[in-house]
């Protein structure tokens, strides 16, 4: 009898645990989905307001690194609402940034209290020809698709962005297709802020334009093998063949941070 009980109890622990684990993946794909309605319609308060209020907080983005709920409020805010709706939290008529965002993989620690997460996003964004004389991108229609990868943390029971880290894939003209991409469309910082007001803290070397197609790093094994992909697997040579030819592999250490494992 006290044997059945054990083994009753082990068993219920186990259960609740993964209710719990499959509960908090649930609410962290609700949390990535409700950050991608914010920037849709340029809610950029509403997007620093869910952010973690750590210290090594952080969102990556196209080549620079913006740290804590400062650095994120210079991006968000500073950057992407005085650049795209005059400085206002909320939409502005004719100026469309619509991301869909799709394939997550959201995967949690066996504390609760830490998790990772992969989705991509595909953003339509331009401006009506009604606005194009009076906003700074005149008339504009453009493509954009990229991978998040993020990270988060439990705070006082409430999980929140952590560190996150967008790799835009490609980025298109509407009318001329990504066959025909410029390079940089849009340009990385050059320098840091408070050289740059509206600049990154940190550059990084996390660049992988069009028609470049390295891999994101994975934060999970193969789920048949166990193993992780091969560096070089990982990477893009020409279509010869010669990994000599490749740029650098892409990487999501943080040699400033402590590493975390599921």
């Amino acid at each position: 009898m006290a044997e059945d009980f054990k083994a009753l109890t082990a068993e219920l622990a186990s259960l609740k645990a993964k209710v719990s684990r499959i509960s908090d993946e649930a609410e962290l794909r609700k949390l990535h989905f409700k950050y991608g309605y914010y920037l849709d319609k340029c809610l950029y308060q509403e997007v620093v307001d869910m952010w973690s209020q750590s210290p090594d907080a952080f969102i990556e983005f196209h080549g620079g690194r913006y740290r804590g709920k400062e650095g994120i409020h210079r991006l968000f805010i500073d950057r992407f609402a005085g650049k795209f709706v005059n400085g206002r939290n909320g939409p502005v008529q004719g100026v469309l940034l619509d991301h869909a965002m799709l394939q997550d993989i959201i995967d949690v620690n066996e504390e609760g209290n830490h998790a990772w997460g992969r989705m991509r996003t595909l953003m339509s964004a331009g401006n009506h020809e009604s606005i194009a004389k009076d906003h700074p991108r005149g008339l504009a229609q453009w493509w954009e698709a990229g991978l998040y990868k993020n990270e988060y943390i439990k705070e006082d029971g409430v999980w929140k962005p952590y560190r996150y880290r967008y790799f835009p894939f490609w980025q298109a003209d509407f009318d001329k297709g990504w066959s025909h991409t410029k390079p940089e469309y849009v340009p990385f910082p050059k320098h840091c802020y408070p050289e740059d007001p509206l600049g990154p803290d940190q550059l990084v070397e996390t660049r992988n334009l069009w028609p470049d197609t390295k891999v994101v790093p994975f934060h999970y094994p193969h789920p048949v093998t166990g193993k992780q992909v091969k560096e070089s697997d990982l990477l893009a040579p020409t279509l010869d063949g010669d990994l000599s030819k490749s740029s650098a592999a892409l990487s999501i250490r943080d040699p400033d941070v402590p590493a975390t494992k599921l």
